[in-house]
């Protein structure tokens, strides 16, 4: 039987990375984005890619709690155990905290934290019983440093560590390893357009071997802060 992993925000960027990676070590995952025709996309590029992997797809806005909690209801459907979680949904709003556009705190809050707060609360229960299980939460450079045109999204994510720091905490000795992925730049969808040379910023795949570096340790180890920057630094 395939080992199972539930990934947010998964058919595009870093989430797209760390599902292909995992695919291709043969795991059935479970995937929800907000557009569902970006899904069937997936799925129909799936069956040719990775016809070994189970590909299960839901639509779901992150920011509603919800959706959220019907997503939990249908990985628990479709899966009888969980190995792996990685809470990457999220969205970015520039801005700084006192001039940024009313309501860019809560929208933050509830894509980037509250997304995973929710998903996590639902879904943990399925990982204690066998003393098991990773919990991947995206977290930024953000978290740690705030930045000019930051505002709200450096807010979201310093409160994703934080709750990534109690996880750790309080599953330490559940069996259950807690790991924070602090990326800075990487190429997406979010950077489409834009003129830097190609090396500037990390791939989307770098950011998936380092969560499969991160996963591959033994039960006895656990990566607790993984931060990863372009070589030539933050942008």
């Amino acid at each position: 039987m395939n080992k199972t992993a539930v990934i947010t925000g998964a058919t595009k960027g870093l989430g797209r990375a760390i599902a292909e990676i995992f695919a291709a070590n043969q795991f059935d995952i479970c995937v929800c984005a907000r557009t569902e025709a970006d899904l069937d996309a997936m799925q129909a590029e799936w069956k040719i890619n990775y016809p070994a992997t189970k590909l299960h797809t839901y639509p779901v806005d992150v920011s509603k709690k919800s959706e959220v909690l019907e997503f939990a209801t249908f990985i628990k459907k479709t899966f009888s155990k969980l190995d792996v979680l990685v809470n990457n949904a999220g969205v970015f709003i520039p801005g700084s905290t006192l001039t940024e556009r009313e309501g860019s705190l809560d929208t933050l809050l509830e894509t980037n934290l509250f997304s995973a707060y929710h998903l996590t609360r639902a879904l943990v229960p399925m990982m204690l019983p066998v003393q098991s299980g990773h919990i991947f939460n995206m977290c930024s450079v953000a978290s740690i440093v705030a930045y000019p045109n930051g505002g709200s999204y450096s807010i979201s994510k310093f409160a994703l560590l934080g709750f990534s720091k109690c996880l750790r905490e309080e599953l330490k000795t559940e069996g259950i390893r807690v790991t924070a992925i602090l990326p800075g730049a990487a190429w997406s969808d979010s950077w489409r357009g834009v003129d830097f040379p190609e090396n500037r910023l990390m791939k989307a795949s770098d950011v998936g071997r380092a969560v499969w570096g991160a996963y591959e340790l033994s039960d006895a180890a656990v990566v607790e802060e993984l931060i990863l920057r372009p070589q030539l630094g933050d942008l």
